[in-house]
């Protein structure tokens, strides 16, 4: 009946809306033009692992990519000629992936039909599926469980107030995760929301989230990278400011140019969420008379500006590396940025109050190496007491290294709980 309900009823109406929605949105037409001839090139990629045996793992976009690749990094290392196939449902995640050296194939996943399900499914010929974290298309899932191809849930969270547990979502719900073979959550309070819904087929047990693998190897490979040199930042107390917004900008530079005035030893590093040439032209106005800047790509020019504006992008977990202090942004326009990757270096980390999204963030500020902004004054009685308390800043960024390190480790369980369906089949 579910099936029949989601297919007949349910999708027809996703589909008029995305269709309606790629007349006002480039990045949903980019994504209903990638799927042309979607099913012929796969099939032609798929013949050059013909006979190899295969794991789909199926993400949302960037963000979810990222928690997949130590699982898939770890699976090419234990499996020998595994054939990874990435599919997408994003056009961002799948346009900034399609070069990564660890995938044999990355593709859209196609629109959720049955008949397009199926086709997939014999054109990848996957040995087990992946799913990371909450990306789940019914009809896959169901057309894997048809085949009798292993299902698993990786990563997966369960708020105990998610609206799939509502009475009538609840039963279309526990029909889809009973499809599945293993549901890894990243924590205990996620597992027992999934048992909720009292499913008879899957394991469902915590492993962990593969972002802490993931940042504290990535911040391990980083500090090596002298992308600013050390004689710059020699005596000075450095603050790296990252995927800020004009909103997350407009309260902390007040603050920070206060600072500055009464501590010449203060160096900001300002990433921009997006460096266009008009969002770095506004910082430096905003920048002059106050404290002087230079932008980074005329870093050889440097002349003791205590601002440097990054008009770079894909380097701000390096740059992290140098930092004595992080601020994050996003936290004052809708959701905050990624909290994890200055936490992995052991430096404290501030952030605005919008971390809805982020149940990492609310947890570090637990642990003591997090900490909300929520407005002007607070952004300067925070920067001020770790910029210029060396015992406090000290103490923040080893509980937020701790924070971190002590997570680590989900890549490895949810492996081990993967590797034996290789063996089954």
């Amino acid at each position: 009946m579910w099936q029949r309900l989601y297919s007949f009823l349910l999708l027809p109406f996703f589909r008029i809306g995305i269709t309606l929605l790629a007349l006002v949105n480039g990045k949903v037409r980019r994504g209903l033009r990638g799927r042309r001839d979607l099913l012929p090139n796969l099939r032609a990629s798929m013949a050059l692992a013909e006979g190899a045996r295969c794991a789909w793992v199926h993400v949302s976009s960037m963000g979810e990519f990222e928690q997949a690749k130590p699982i898939i990094e770890a699976l090419k290392a234990a499996v020998p000629d595994l054939c990874v196939v990435v599919s997408f449902f994003s056009p961002s995640g799948y346009d900034n992936s399609r070069r990564y050296p660890h995938a044999d194939v990355v593709t859209y996943l196609p629109v959720d039909t049955r008949r397009n399900a199926r086709d997939f499914l014999a054109a990848v010929r996957p040995d087990i599926a992946v799913f990371i974290r909450y990306d789940i298309w019914p009809n896959h899932v169901w057309a894997c469980e048809d085949a009798g191809i292993p299902l698993v849930l990786a990563n997966a969270t369960m708020r105990d107030n998610s609206a799939r547990l509502s009475p009538l979502a609840r039963a279309f719900h526990r029909r889809l995760f009973n499809a599945f073979d293993a549901i890894l959550t990243i924590s205990e309070s996620d597992a027992n929301a999934f048992r909720r819904f009292a499913l008879t087929k899957p394991l469902i047990e915590p492993a962990g989230d593969t972002r802490f693998d993931r940042v504290a190897g990535r911040a391990d490979a980083a500090r090596g990278k002298k992308l600013i040199p050390d004689k710059l930042v020699a005596g000075r107390k450095v603050l790296v400011v990252g995927s800020s917004w004009s909103e997350d900008e407009e309260v902390l530079l007040p603050a920070l140019f206060t600072i500055m005035k009464n501590d010449a030893r203060v160096l900001a590093v300002l990433v921009p969420h997006e460096p266009t040439i008009e969002h770095l032209e506004t910082l430096e106005y905003k920048l002059k008379g106050k404290a002087a800047s230079i932008r980074f790509s005329f870093l050889a020019e440097y002349a003791d500006e205590p601002v440097i504006l990054i008009d770079s992008i894909g380097i701000l977990l390096s740059l992290y590396a140098s930092a004595d202090v992080a601020f994050v942004g996003g936290g004052f326009k809708s959701n905050v940025h990624n909290t994890l990757e200055p936490a992995a270096y052991g430096i404290p980390v501030l952030y605005g109050p919008k971390i809805q999204n982020s149940r990492e963030a609310e947890q570090l500020r637990e642990a003591g190496g997090g900490f909300i902004v929520q407005n002007k004054r607070e952004a300067y009685r925070l920067l001020r007491t770790l910029l210029s308390d060396e015992d406090r800043r000290r103490d923040a960024g080893e509980r937020a290294g701790t924070f971190v390190r002590t997570r680590a480790g989900a890549t490895q369980r949810i492996v081990a709980a993967i590797l034996p369906y290789f063996a089954e089949r």
